[in-house]
């Protein structure tokens, strides 16, 4: 996990949907492994925000849901992606129903990774 949690936030930053897209759809590499071990991991997180097993505005405070919401940001990005015949048309939903369900996490989402991507391209 800690392989895949370091390339989310440290190498990819897709600038298209198709940046996206090539890696959710490059099966049997490393890096589509991670992309799926980390979306997966933060989607069953974000259900048990949904069913009450975590506190939505405790998760959300300071410090704890930065990365869940970098993820998202990362995917969520690119709606059209899709539009694709291949595309998981779930991706993301629980990710987006917990952040919208809390005001901390509507207040902060994506503000993490658009700082990270402005610190990127300096």
């Amino acid at each position: 996990m800690r392989k895949a949690r370091n390339w989310s936030t440290g190498q990819f930053w897709p600038q298209s949907a198709e940046d996206y897209i090539k890696v959710s759809s490059a099966m049997g590499t490393p890096e589509n492994a991670y992309l799926r071990q980390v979306t997966s991991y933060w989607d069953m997180v974000a259900s048990f925000i949904l069913h009450g097993v975590l506190n939505d505005e405790l998760f959300f405070s300071p410090a704890w849901a930065t990365r869940m919401m970098f993820v998202f940001c990362q995917g969520a990005a690119f709606p059209e992606r899709n539009s694709r015949e291949d595309a998981e048309p779930m991706a993301f939903t629980n990710l987006e129903k917990a952040i919208s369900k809390s005001k901390t996490g509507k207040d902060a989402v994506c503000h993490d990774f658009e700082a990270r991507r402005g610190m990127r391209s300096r």
